[in-house]
């Protein structure tokens, strides 16, 4: 007994450290990485699109999760959180990010899309307009759906084997054991999301292969098959373990106490969910023309406007603008 009670501290004291680092360098570089992506879209009003109104929203969603890490840091570090009430609310803090992340992540992806597979459409481009009314609502959606689920935490006991000292981020979620709750989360909150995305970024694909410009040397297709996979690598890369690690919780509903190593899985999964802070900033890069090598746009269009009148096909045109 005394042996398997050393491995364990031994191992939780490891985990412990790797929790410190992890969040130590998210906080660090999602920071940085994030104030510049804001200086930048502020700075550059001129070459502003609606897509940068997700991408402004899903920073400063970074920016406010990344200021709560100094108190995860704290608590992986040895400390002692007695104020229940403020682990509560960096726990709200994380949920919010999270799923804000991932509707800004597939609003952005939606953007691109339309925008590249309806350049002419009038109904479109009055419908991209809208990004800071659906910005708006995104943050109602997370927030109102993330409130109740804190608040019906006070009247729900905690793990039997986890103390009052501890518990802070230490107990698995309420959610995770209600049926609706669940259900909703994985569908609605992750699974059509993905959905969403993957048949996004295969309409993309299908547009730009198909366009007639993008067969030329204007536009570059390697680009813009890394601005999808990006996107689709960092939200299956930070979201996906969370979301299998509450369905994993969901089935053991009816444990009472459930296992040491099931409570660490699961909070490697936030973990690596908070990892979002930091590399949503590469969907900036891959996304939006700002964060590359300034180009003179006037010039470009007079190479599309000569590609047009050169052409001898008149139907031959593309599906995609170059600068959406």
């Amino acid at each position: 007994l005394g042996g398997a009670t050393m491995d364990n501290t031994t191992t939780l004291h490891s985990a412990n450290w790797v929790f410190v680092g992890t969040y130590a360098v998210v906080f660090v570089a999602g920071l940085t990485l994030n104030l510049i992506a804001l200086v930048v879209f502020f700075r550059h009003k001129k070459t502003r699109s609606h897509t940068t109104t997700y991408m402004t929203n899903l920073a400063l969603a970074d920016l406010l999760l990344v200021s709560t890490l100094p108190i995860r840091i704290y608590h992986h570090s040895g400390g002692s959180i007695q104020n229940q009430k403020m682990c509560e609310t960096v726990g709200l803090i994380l949920l919010v990010n999270m799923y804000g992340s991932i509707f800004l992540l597939t609003c952005i992806s939606f953007d691109r899309c339309i925008a590249v597979c309806f350049p002419m459409s009038l109904r479109i481009k009055e419908h991209r307009k809208k990004a800071p009314l659906i910005c708006l609502g995104v943050w109602i959606l997370t927030i109102g759906a993330s409130v109740p689920i804190y608040l019906s935490k006070n009247s729900t006991p905690t793990d039997g084997n986890i103390t009052q000292s501890n518990k802070c981020f230490s107990s698995r979620p309420i959610y995770a054991t209600q049926p609706l709750a669940i259900t909703t989360t994985l569908t609605v909150g992750f699974g059509i999301p993905l959905f969403s995305m993957l048949v996004c970024s295969w309409c993309l694909i299908r547009a730009i292969n198909k366009s007639t410009v993008a067969q030329t040397d204007l536009v570059n297709k390697k680009k813009i098959r890394r601005m999808i996979a990006a996107n689709l690598a960092i939200f299956l890369l930070c979201f996906l373990p969370y979301h299998a690690m509450l369905f994993v919780l969901f089935l053991k509903r009816n444990t009472e106490q459930i296992e040491d190593n099931l409570l660490t899985v699961y909070q490697y999964s936030l973990m690596i969910a908070c990892l979002n802070a930091m590399l949503d900033p590469l969907a900036y890069y891959f996304t939006t023309e700002t964060f590359r090598t300034r180009v003179d746009v006037q010039n470009l269009k007079k190479k599309v406007w000569i590609f047009y009148s050169n052409s001898s096909d008149g139907q031959n045109r593309p599906h995609s603008p170059l600068n959406t």
